[in-house]
């Protein structure tokens, strides 16, 4: 399975941007992780093949929204009210399923090559 992530630009804070993560065939779960400079990768959020299931870290819990077409093979995360401490590389990656340990890259079998986000006045 291949991924394409896109959608990442700069925004002012309190702004909205949508990530699309395309794949290449039918994926299972899709998670959404970022990292920024100096900072280790952390789980954003995660949505499980038949989008019953999501998970969302507790930073950007009600701000952000997992979401997927599976006609498309397109994962979406629309993300709100934009913070600078969001500035990160965001990626989307494969997992068999999103579980207790959606947050854990180990979990995750491919992944894209990432899209910049940054949140600046």
């Amino acid at each position: 399975v291949q991924l394409v992530e896109s959608g990442g630009g700069l925004v002012q804070p309190g702004g909205s941007l949508r990530l699309s993560c395309a794949a290449s065939g039918f994926a299972l779960a899709i998670g959404w992780f970022r990292q920024a400079p100096e900072k280790q990768r952390e789980g954003v959020s995660c949505i499980s093949s038949n989008d019953a299931i999501t998970y969302y870290a507790h930073s950007v819990k009600g701000r952000f929204t997992i979401s997927r077409d599976n006609a498309k093979n397109t994962v979406y995360l629309q993300m709100n009210r934009l913070e600078p401490e969001d500035t990160a590389v965001y990626y989307c990656a494969t997992s068999p399923i999103c579980g207790s340990r959606w947050s854990d890259d180990d979990e995750y079998d491919y992944w894209g090559q990432g899209t910049q986000v940054t949140v600046s006045s």
